[in-house]
């Protein structure tokens, strides 16, 4: 079976060739530290998916390198400063700096990412048999905190100022029009994030969340079915709580720490959604044995999969072993 075939027939529970989907996120941080092991892990496990490129017309504004140290200014104008090479850095300064949100118009909206080139998307589409997801995402929550900052969008959405309800409506509307040109190109999946937990509690009141946020991630999951597309979300933390509302919505597949929630927490959702990875990235991969990344990935097969349901991902950042890395997917092959 052809991987765009295999990744959707796990989706939709259809899998009965008891191959599981691959997918390795390296972060750069990898690239630079162990090239020839992260090479050589990916010729024995090649990726069943692949990310669309985006050629623009009118070419976004940014400036710096994202993964180098120093400051990086993405295509929003928000500002980011990095102390180590080969990871994202933090927004230290925010743009919107009065708490009534008045001068909300200091982000850019960046409509240069509209201008993308459908004709080659839909060309890459044609060159690969693998299961192609966009290249650009939403990630409305995070958004806010890269423009306003962490602790400020916290008190702000405590009771949200008129000028910040104006703002989030302008940047949903434009997270909708890019997702709706990317699900009418040839890509498989339309893929958004936002990172919603803590270590063991979600970031912010669950009610909160479902007034606010879950009816953003409800469009952006009925645009890419109306285009016969999958949606693909990913959040890190503590989500369980969340979890059963992204079902309710239709989400086909969520990359989440399910490590960090635990597996048996998860066990009442097997057969409704698809656990899109991932192996503990905080204690297995940078310190576990080879029996303890098969044992996990045991327990995430017999406690997640049914025809379906899994995939065989894993990230590969810093502090990550590559040989336990390469176990996962050892694990994963049995």
């Amino acid at each position: 079976m052809k991987p765009r075939e295999l990744v959707k027939k796990t989706m939709e529970f259809q899998n009965n060739t008891g191959a599981v989907p691959i997918d390795l996120w390296a972060l750069p941080w990898a690239e630079m530290h162990y090239p020839n092991e992260l090479m050589d892990i990916t010729k024995k496990f090649p990726k069943d998916f692949a990310t669309a490129p985006a050629v623009y017309a009118d070419k976004p504004k940014t400036s710096g390198d994202q993964y180098g140290i120093g400051v990086y200014i993405d295509e929003w104008g928000c500002e980011f400063t990095n102390i180590q090479k080969g990871v994202i850095g933090e927004v230290k300064t925010p743009l919107i700096l009065h708490d009534d949100w008045r001068d909300f118009e200091k982000a850019h909206i960046p409509k240069e990412l509209l201008t993308f080139d459908i004709d080659a998307v839909n060309e890459f589409c044609k060159t690969t048999d693998k299961f192609v997801i966009s290249d650009v995402l939403a990630r409305p929550f995070e958004r806010l905190q890269f423009i306003r900052g962490t602790e400020n969008i916290y008190i702000d959405l405590l009771s949200p100022p008129k000028h910040m309800v104006a703002f989030i409506a302008k940047m949903h509307d434009f997270n909708c029009a890019l997702i709706e040109k990317w699900a009418k190109t040839s890509v498989d999946g339309i893929f958004f994030m936002d990172d919603w937990g803590s270590q063991n509690s979600l970031l912010i009141n669950p009610k909160m969340w479902l007034d606010i946020f879950a009816p953003l991630y409800k469009e952006y999951i009925e645009i890419a079915h109306k285009y016969g597309k999958k949606a693909l979300m990913h959040s890190d933390g503590y989500i369980l709580s969340i979890l059963p509302h992204l079902i309710d919505m239709g989400l086909d597949a969520i990359n989440s720490q399910i490590f960090c929630m635990g597996i048996d927490n998860l066990k009442q959702y097997k057969g409704e959604i698809t656990f899109w990875g991932e192996i503990d990235r905080q204690h297995l991969l940078p310190n576990g044995t080879a029996e303890e990344i098969q044992h996990a990935v045991e327990s995430v097969k017999q406690a997640l999969w049914s025809n379906g349901g899994c995939i065989a991902q894993c990230e590969f950042g810093p502090g990550a072993k590559p040989e336990n890395i390469e176990a996962v997917y050892k694990a994963w092959s049995n």
